[in-house]
């Protein structure tokens, strides 16, 4: 079939109105499973502080001849520990003119971008505290970076032979080693290690491939398919392990070769400047604004946590 002689149509037409839709969509995650679950402190300093203790071991020889004199036992310090407060930040500047101009999906240019960029401090903060980064304490020209939890576990960490751990007070890194794959072995062992330093692990952290490996380990479960309701149940979102339920928990911005057991009653985040805004001077025909946080990770025992590390992720 042919058109019409002189048909005039969308080709030969101007002045037709755009068909813009009136909502902008992202599918960008900002949940963050780590520091949504740390407890929330104060720092006071650029340098926040803090001490650690542990008791002695416990002793069967604890026996005492009646009427003896007392003897004084041995008494240790606590440890004091440190890490520096790192400054992070999203700058914003809007023209006034596009500021002023209907726009679709959004009444006004300058609290959209506000609101993302703040999503995207929060998932920065996620991604830095969840890496492997020694901290660095800075100078007029260096900035402060803080030590983040790859830094601090040591005690209870399981890696691959030519890995290394860090020095467990937050300023050395560890090395990575070669990635192997994750066997529930290894997850049981760290489990155990956590326990019997004294720690009550209630996560296990890991990244997007290696939750799908724990979802495949067996443990002493049979998988059951619903067959009523035609779903097969494959997710493992709760590891019962001998000392205690674990929650599983994935992260889309910790290391996927890292998977973390974790007793978040021994991690925080310590706020020197909690998530704040404010105008820069203006200059010009702009509107200029600064998000910024500054915060570090305090590592209240590191031996109450544990890290399966050097973890394949394909």
């Amino acid at each position: 079939m042919a058109q019409p002689t002189n048909t005039f149509d969308t080709y030969d037409s101007v002045g037709e109105r755009e068909d813009l839709s009136d909502v902008i969509y992202s599918i960008s995650p900002t949940d963050t499973p780590f520091i949504s679950s740390a407890a929330k402190t104060q720092a006071t300093a650029v340098l926040h502080e803090w001490q650690t203790d542990a008791l002695a071991a416990a002793a069967t020889d604890n026996a005492v001849i009646e009427g003896d004199e007392a003897t004084v036992d041995a008494l240790t310090a606590t440890t004091r520990l440190s890490n520096s407060a790192q400054i992070m930040d999203k700058v914003i500047t809007i023209s006034g003119t596009q500021e002023a101009v209907d726009k679709a999906g959004r009444a006004s240019e300058l609290a959209y971008q506000i609101a993302k960029k703040a999503k995207e401090l929060k998932r920065d903060m996620e991604a830095t505290v969840t890496s492997n980064i020694a901290e660095v304490t800075g100078g007029s020209g260096t900035a402060r970076k803080m030590g983040t939890l790859g830094s601090w576990v040591i005690t209870n960490d399981d890696f691959a032979s030519d890995g290394a751990s860090g020095t467990g007070i937050g300023n050395t890194a560890r090395t990575d080693g070669t990635q192997r794959a994750f066997t529930e072995a290894q997850l049981k062992s760290v489990i155990k290690s956590v326990w019997n330093a004294g720690g009550d692990p209630t996560m296990i952290m890991v990244g997007p491939f290696n939750k799908q490996k724990l979802s495949g380990f067996t443990g002493n479960s049979t998988r059951f398919d619903a067959g009523a309701d035609a779903t097969l149940y494959t997710s493992v979102d709760v590891y019962a392990s001998d000392f205690g339920q674990l929650q599983v928990v994935p992260n889309r911005f910790s290391r996927d070769r890292d998977a973390w057991v974790l007793d978040m009653n021994y991690w925080g985040i310590a706020f020197l400047r909690d998530f704040t805004m404010h105008e820069l001077a203006k200059t010009g025909d702009t509107e200029k604004r600064q998000l910024l946080v500054e915060a570090t990770l305090e590592s209240r025992n590191e031996g109450a946590s544990g890290l399966i590390a050097d973890l394949t992720t394909s």
